[in-house]
């Protein structure tokens, strides 16, 4: 990668986007590149390319470029600090969700709220708990005796 970043038609080559569709959401603010040369021509950073194709692939899976344009912008924002967000995380689309994954971790990409139970966590204290003796407490050993408090029980007359 050259410091001077990506050029349009590289940009669509790499993300398979065509030039009409690349100009298009630059001109729509759904993607701006980070930078320009002197003469005004775009250049796109690698961040601008993993956020381009994230947008290809999440149109493709019926994300509306609303949702999108929202989702990239939160994903920047306000979810797990990372230094850069769109290289160290994975979108993904589930209808019209987006979730981030981020480490162990998922997000819904809007709201910034957790998702996902993390299921090796509970399988592991599942097993951790199975594997311990099972030791009754006194009160499971007779809670059909009725407490001092309690008084007798009656037997009930049908």
């Amino acid at each position: 990668m050259a410091d001077s970043g990506f050029s349009s038609h590289q940009v669509c080559r790499i993300t398979g986007l065509s030039a009409r569709q690349l100009g298009y959401w630059r001109k729509t603010g759904l993607l701006s590149p980070e930078e320009q040369t002197p003469g005004g021509h775009a250049r796109y950073s690698f961040t601008d390319l993993v956020a381009l194709t994230t947008a290809r692939r999440l149109i493709a899976a019926g994300v509306s470029v609303q949702r999108i344009r929202k989702c990239l912008h939160s994903v920047t924002q306000f979810l797990p600090a990372t230094d850069k967000p769109l290289q160290e995380l994975s979108l993904v689309a589930t209808g019209d969700v987006v979730l981030v994954l981020h480490g162990h971790s998922a997000f819904d990409a809007l709201t910034g709220q957790e998702w996902i139970v993390q299921v090796a966590d509970i399988v592991r204290e599942a097993e951790r708990i199975r594997q311990q003796p099972e030791v009754p407490r006194q009160g499971d050993l007779f809670s059909d005796v009725p407490s001092a408090e309690e008084g007798p029980r009656q037997a009930s007359s049908a």
